[in-house]
């Protein structure tokens, strides 16, 4: 794996020095509440930029553990987890926006992740997920979760922004003490309505394989992921598409459980049948006839939802 940033930042100092710049009002008043005057940030955190691995030739999976849930994102500071930031190609860019899809939100829940992009676009670094080359996952270790925010109660997408202060204030809940959470930023892939090219499908598994190999990477003993319905909200993905190849870039990077959020019954439904799809396309030869066949089952993209 090679690594093209590395960087560790005092977390006090690094929110200090470098300001959120939160243009929302709504946002800003999370960020009061959950960060008021005199707090401190606590620990170091570590940002890491990787540059895109080769798949490996062979399709030599490993025994990953993988689980479906219903319901979002749990996050509980366990050494060794992940969590998946469905991530634009420009690292955190819309942190301090009215927009509040999966990226946002964990950017607001996590305030840290917005001096991060200050930061490094100070230092002249490219704050991004993606380049010229292809896909560069950025992970982040350590950053503190200082607050969560309810949005079943009509505040995701874009209502947040609309939403009354006091709905805000209610959906809040300020965590203390602030736990720390691993964050894995991976570019979500977005493409145009019609079937999925193959270049497309290769991309998104190169994506995940090296954002989850740089994890394994960077983590003593067991790797637990956790995703769900990457990039299938606002770029409108294909959930069976998205599924398979996670599952699938997963067992490549031999990461030990991955722990799949599906939201509901219909998520946990396209979950199971995405991995019936896999089971299907399996095989012990070339990944590349493994991926004519994924090609084959004919997936296409579907609508964005609007957030």
């Amino acid at each position: 794996m090679d690594c093209l940033l590395r960087r560790t930042y005092d977390a006090a100092a690094l929110v200090r020095e470098h300001p959120l710049v939160v243009s929302n009002a709504n946002k800003r008043t999370v960020l009061e509440l959950a960060c008021p005057a005199g707090a401190q940030h606590g620990g170091t955190i570590t940002v890491t930029r990787w540059r895109a691995a080769a798949l490996p030739a062979h399709c030599e999976l490993a025994a990953t553990e993988v689980v479906c849930e219903r319901g979002h994102f749990q996050y509980d500071g366990q050494d060794g987890v992940w969590h998946v930031n469905f991530a634009d190609p420009k690292l955190f860019f819309a942190y301090g926006s009215g927009l509040l899809a999966q990226d946002e939100l964990q950017a607001l829940e996590h305030p840290a992740l917005g001096a991060i992009r200050e930061a490094l676009l100070a230092e002249g670094q490219p704050a991004v997920t993606v380049d010229d080359t292809g896909p560069t996952p950025v992970l982040v270790a350590g950053v503190e979760r200082r607050c969560e925010l309810d949005t079943s109660r009509g505040l995701y997408g874009n209502a947040f922004a609309r939403a009354p202060a006091e709905a805000v204030r209610a959906a809040l809940r300020v965590l203390e003490p602030p736990p720390r959470s691993n964050v894995l930023a991976i570019a979500a892939p977005t493409g145009a309505p019609g079937r999925y090219r193959p270049d497309e499908l290769y991309g998104a598994l190169v994506t995940a394989y090296t954002g989850f190999r740089a994890a394994r990477a960077e983590t003593r003993g067991p790797v637990e992921i956790r995703t769900g319905f990457w990039g299938c909200g606002a770029f409108g993905g294909n959930r069976r598409a998205m599924t398979l190849l996670q599952v699938l870039a997963a067992r490549l990077a031999r990461i030990d459980r991955l722990r799949f959020y599906a939201f509901d019954d219909r998520g946990a439904a396209d979950f199971a049948a995405a991995m019936a799809d896999l089971e299907r396309v399996l095989g012990p030869e070339q990944l590349d006839a493994v991926m004519a066949r994924i090609d084959g089952l004919a997936y296409e993209w579907g609508q964005s939802d609007g957030n």
